[in-house]
This record gives structure tokens, sequence and C-alpha cells, in this order.
């Protein structure tokens, strides 16, 4: 029962960032019709986190009191809606308002993790949280791909051979309907797998001690979190693993902007050869959190795998800087996988074992919230440092990420000691 629930947890959240996954990669050519700006382009990147930011604690505080299903269906609808939107758009307001509502609506990932630590035990968690990190890594592999075929020319032509001119020319036209129209069909098939497939895990009306409304800007969520915090370990190390969260999804955004400009100014790149290095990053991180995570977690503590990951993320950031060849880049970038792909689901586990189960959609949202700033201040940062010097996004943010490593070694330590129960 708990395996089936998790591979439906699993294609819920595989099938919706499929078709995220689809519309990423169009954003700048879509924008681009409107006559975007670089900058208007990087805002509507970074409205769909800053929404996040803001959401995603407020619906994991009403997941804890009325459950995750209710969640978990309005998010996957409400992606639907805000695909339409994307594809209907014939400005680049509504376009900007397509991905706020998409940011607004983006408490899927959150809600499901909650969802995992409610029905594992402390050893599988790990396990659990991966299969989200597995679901990023094909969606982001097989997302653009889909993305390129709904794109091509040849769609239009095989409308038209098939006797539907209208249509074909439609399409011509529209070019970017398509896919996000096919994105909005999938993120409703996910709605339709939580309605039949998925189980409530949480006692509705059950107390809990964060109001739904008490997102990341509220008084009342941070007062609560240094209450639980105040004198209690866990509490303390609760802080400091959702500060390493941050980090790491800033460091990990950090490559968005800056790797492709480092791709081509200085390795001669096209971006056909860029976008198959992002490939090789998710087919890595499908294995290692889809697949070798479980077996890693049986023989290493999860604390341990935290470290290295962090370890290996920082270095792989460093060496990226003074990749000559592409095939430095590849084992330079595929370091910085394995290591984020090691670090990301034993810190999201580590959280939910440290939080309040009575605050665990909340703790988990406000994760996620603090992860998506990162992601919203990442890909600027990285375009800026580029600006000044090719290699400085790389090492400046290495350093950045170096500072989990002591965060990771707290924590390790912190749970050696006498009468602290232990993660594996």
């Amino acid at each position: 029962m708990k395996n089936l629930r998790l591979f439906t947890v699993f294609l819920v959240v595989l099938i919706d960032l499929i078709g995220f996954g689809i519309v990423l990669p169009l954003m700048p050519f879509y924008a681009s019709e409107f006559g975007a700006s670089p900058v208007m382009i990087g805002l509507l990147y970074s409205i769909y986190s800053v929404a996040q930011l803001i959401f995603s604690p407020i619906w994991g505080g009403w997941s804890d009191k009325i459950g995750r299903r209710p969640i978990m269906l309005l998010s996957t609808f409400g992606a639907s809606v805000a695909y339409i939107l994307f594809g209907l758009a014939d400005t680049f307001t509504l376009l900007m308002l397509s991905r706020l509502l998409a940011g607004v609506m983006g408490g899927n990932i959150s809600t499901a993790q909650a969802y995992i630590a409610d029905v594992t035990d402390v050893k599988d968690r790990a396990r659990g949280m991966g299969l989200i990190g597995a679901a990023f890594g094909l969606g982001f592999v097989m997302g653009p791909a889909l993305a390129a075929g709904l794109i091509h020319p040849s769609i239009s032509a095989f409308a038209a051979d098939l006797g539907m001119p209208n249509f074909a020319a439609w399409l011509t036209e529209h070019a970017f309907a398509l896919p996000a129209f096919f994105a909005a069909i999938l993120s409703f098939a996910s709605f339709l797998l939580v309605y039949f497939k998925l189980e409530e895990t949480v006692v509705k009306g059950a107390d809990v001690s964060v109001g739904a409304k008490d997102g990341v800007f509220t008084k009342a969520y941070w007062t609560n979190l240094v209450e639980t915090s105040r004198g209690s370990t866990s509490g303390m190390l609760l802080i400091l693993l959702m500060i390493s969260m941050f980090i790491l999804s800033f460091g990990q955004s950090s490559l968005y902007s800056a790797f492709p400009l480092f791709c081509e100014a200085v390795l001669g790149m096209t971006a056909g050869q860029v976008g198959i290095q992002f490939f090789w990053l998710g087919i890595i991180t499908a294995i290692i959190q889809g697949g070798l995570i479980r077996p890693l977690t049986k023989v290493f503590r999860e604390e341990t795998l935290f470290l290295v990951g962090n370890f290996l993320m920082a270095i792989g950031l460093f060496l990226l800087g003074t990749a000559s060849t592409i095939p430095e880049l590849t084992m330079y970038l595929s370091i910085m996988a394995v290591g984020h792909s090691l670090n990301l689901p034993t810190v999201t586990s580590l959280i939910s074992q440290k939080a309040d189960p009575k605050r665990m959609g909340a703790t988990i949202g406000a994760t996620q919230g603090l992860s998506g700033l990162g992601r919203a201040i990442g890909p600027t940062w990285g375009g800026f440092l580029f600006a000044i010097s090719f290699d400085l996004p790389f090492w400046l943010t290495g350093v950045v990420v170096f500072s989990t490593v002591f965060i990771a070694i707290k924590v390790r330590n912190t749970n050696d000691q006498p009468g602290t129960i232990q993660t594996s």
C-alpha cells in the first residue's frame, strides 16, 4: 500500500513537471514575440518563483488543516488553467499573468513532499523524497524534448495533409499554443490521478500551531518557528537545514543564466550542445534520486550523504569555471549534479524529521518557498557576475554553496551526540 501511494505521488509530480518542462524553454522566444526586453524575460522566470515563495507555505498550512488531497487537486487544476492562459496569451501582460497564476498554484511539490513524509518512516524518508527529485530530472528531460516536437513545422504540415488547412494555419501563427495546451492536458491528467487514486493522510480539523494564512512574509510564521526552536536542538537544526535548502537552490539556479553564456562565450558551444549538457544533468538526477538513493541510505547515514553532496556540489561549481574543453565541462557538471542529487532528497528528509508533525505541510511549504526564492535570485546573480568575469559566477557561487558543508557537519555532529535519535 505504501509503495502504491509513493508511486502515485511520483506519477502526479512527474506528469505535472513534464508540463512545466515543456513551457520553460519556450518562454524567452514567446516573450520576444511581444517585444520583451531581457530584463522583462528575466522577470517572467522570477515571478513564478516569487509567487511560490509567498504561497507554498500557505498551501502547506492549509494541507495540514484540510488535508493533502484538496490542495493537490487545487494546484494541479490551477496549473492546467495557467497553461491554457499561457497558450492563449496575446500580450506580454497575459503571459506574465499566466506565470503568476502558475506560481500561486505551485503548491503541488511541497504538498507531495508532505504526503511522502506522512506515509514513510525515517529509514525510507530519503528514498521517498528522492522520487520527487527523480520526477524533476525526468520532467526536465522529457519536457523540453516534447516542446521541440510540438513546435516543429511538421506538426502544421501534418494537419494540412489531413485536410485541415485552417487548423494548420492557426498552428503556424500560434506556434507556442499547442505545447501550452498539451501541458494543460498533462496537468489535468495529474488532477484526475489525485482525485481517483490518492488517499488522504491527514485527519481533517486537527489542531495545528500555524494558521493557513501564515506565509513566510508574516510575523506569525517565523515567531512560531522561533518559539518552537527555542531551547530545542532539533529546532535550531531545522532552521539551518531550511537555510541550506535556500542556498542549494540558489546555487543550482545560478547555472540557468551563467552556464549557457559560459558555454557559448568560452567554448563556442551551440544551443543544441548546451541542451545536451542539461539533458545529461537530468539523467544523472533521475538515476540517483530515482534509484540509487535507496541503497545508499541503507549503507550510509543521511547526514553523511548530505555532507558529501554539499561538498561535491561546491567542488563541481568551482571546477566549471576552469573548463577549457567540452569533455571537461561534462565531467565537472556531472560532479555538481551528483552532489545536488545526493543533498536534495537528504536535506528534505532531514527537514521533515525535525519538523513538528502537526506543521509538516507548513514547514515543507516554507522550505519550498525559500527554495523558490533561491531560484528567483540565482539566475540574476549568475548573469550579473558573468558580465564581470566569465568564471566568477562559478567560483563565487561555489564559495556560497560550500558554506552548507559546515551546516552539514553541524547536523552530523549534533545527531552523533548521546541520546540523539539517528536517522538511519
